[in-house]
């Protein structure tokens, strides 16, 4: 269990060893140095450490802003090490999560996030039903006119804009691709991640996922090896895994309640009819936990 520093500064210009002499001071053993943007998330010193570390190891860093510059990066970043056993501590911030009171700090921060979020929404539209009231045309003049530097900046915004959309639902479907990729295909995998959703918010599509999946591989935040293809499995494992993400929900449901989700969802029993019973579900159940796919 060591302690891992990451060091971070915009430019070469700037100098690392502060927050390298502080990390050396708090113990750990090993610093990543890298040279790039706070708000640039694409960072291979950053991608290949969450990547690498090991269970039981820290992630250490002198300041938050040296890691992320949005509470939701950082909640990724934080979900990425603890799929991973490892923990995250800030020398400068009231945050470790190996400690009781590190993590209420981290739940408290994902709810300044999530609220964050629906202000600038909240923003956004009040903006655009001023304009429309006062007559004017939305959009960008730079875009009208197929200015090149206004497009690029266009196409960067809308692919951070993307990036913090993946990042505002992770908790949706990160966990349960990383613990069933590539083991299961897309299909199942998308069913599984609809499947442990409330109804109005299941509209997950294979190609939306993969999307999504190969957006954070691209950024470290996941293994590439969840892309690889997946082996042939019989139906029948597949309604095991959805019946697994539906039974792992919390709070727990019935058998009566995983019975009448998967009628919802317009899914056939193993014999192929279309009335679930408590039976039916208890048969896939065990399944599933016999495979290890549910906890006692």
């Amino acid at each position: 269990m060591a302690l891992i520093g990451y060091a971070r500064v915009s430019t070469g210009e700037q100098s690392l060893e502060p927050q390298i002499a502080e990390l050396r001071d708090a113990g750990c053993t090993k610093i990543h140095e890298e040279f790039a943007s706070g708000g640039d998330r694409s960072r291979p010193v950053l991608g290949r450490l969450l990547n690498r570390i090991q269970p039981g190891d820290t992630l250490v860093i002198v300041r938050l802003d040296r890691l992320a510059r949005s509470l939701a990066h950082l909640l990724t970043v934080i979900e990425a090490l603890d799929a991973r056993g490892a923990h995250f501590r800030s020398l400068g911030d009231p945050v470790d999560t190996a400690s009781p009171q590190g993590r209420f700090t981290l739940q408290i921060l994902g709810s300044v996030a999530e609220l964050e979020r629906a202000l600038i929404r909240e923003r956004t539209q009040a903006g655009l039903r001023s304009a429309a009231a006062q007559g004017r045309v939305g959009g960008n003049p730079g875009l009208r006119a197929r200015d090149p530097a206004a497009i690029r900046k266009n196409a960067l915004a809308r692919d951070s804009a993307f990036l913090d959309g993946l990042m505002a639902h992770s908790e949706q479907w990160l966990p349960i691709v990383r613990r069933h990729r590539p083991q299961r295909d897309w299909q199942t995998v998308t069913d599984m991640v609809n499947a442990a959703l409330p109804r109005d918010a299941r509209d997950w599509t294979p190609e939306r996922l993969k999307r999504a999946v190969k957006r954070f591989v691209s950024e470290g935040m996941l293994d590439a090896r969840v892309l690889e293809r997946a082996p042939v499995k019989p139906a029948s494992d597949r309604l095991m895994a959805i019946v697994a993400a539906i039974a792992g929900t919390e709070p727990r449901p019935t058998l009566q309640q995983i019975a009448d989700r998967l009628h919802e969802m317009r899914e056939r029993t193993p014999r192929g009819k279309t009335r679930w019973s408590p039976s039916s579900v208890k048969m896939l159940v065990d399944r599933a936990r016999d495979h290890g796919l549910l906890g006692d």
